[in-house]
């Protein structure tokens, strides 16, 4: 290949390389039973060190996140054992869990 021919596909690697990838919604569901997070209950999963976790099961995903007090600090309740969940956290599904 001539020096001369890589300039123009230079060029167009480095126009695409600076597009801007827009940041997807986290709160939103976008698979079959689409919709927002929010309209889902959540329960209560405990980790092995004793701190509770938001927990979501919609039957085809599921969705976890650290339940953190005012200060960012995880919350460790002892709401339920090590490694067990509780709560509603399968209620608002239109899918049912196959498991």
């Amino acid at each position: 290949m001539k020096p001369i021919a890589i300039l123009p596909l230079l060029a167009a690697a480095l126009a695409l390389s600076a597009c801007d990838i827009p940041k997807k919604n986290k709160t939103v569901d976008r698979f079959y039973d689409h919709g927002h997070l929010s309209q889902l209950k959540a329960g209560i999963w405990v980790d092995p060190r004793g701190c509770d976790h938001w927990i979501i099961d919609d039957g085809v995903e599921g969705y976890l996140s650290a339940r953190l007090d005012h200060r960012g600090k995880p919350v460790c309740s002892g709401s339920a054992p090590p490694e067990m969940a509780v709560g509603p956290f399968k209620d608002g599904s239109g899918f049912p869990d196959p498991i």
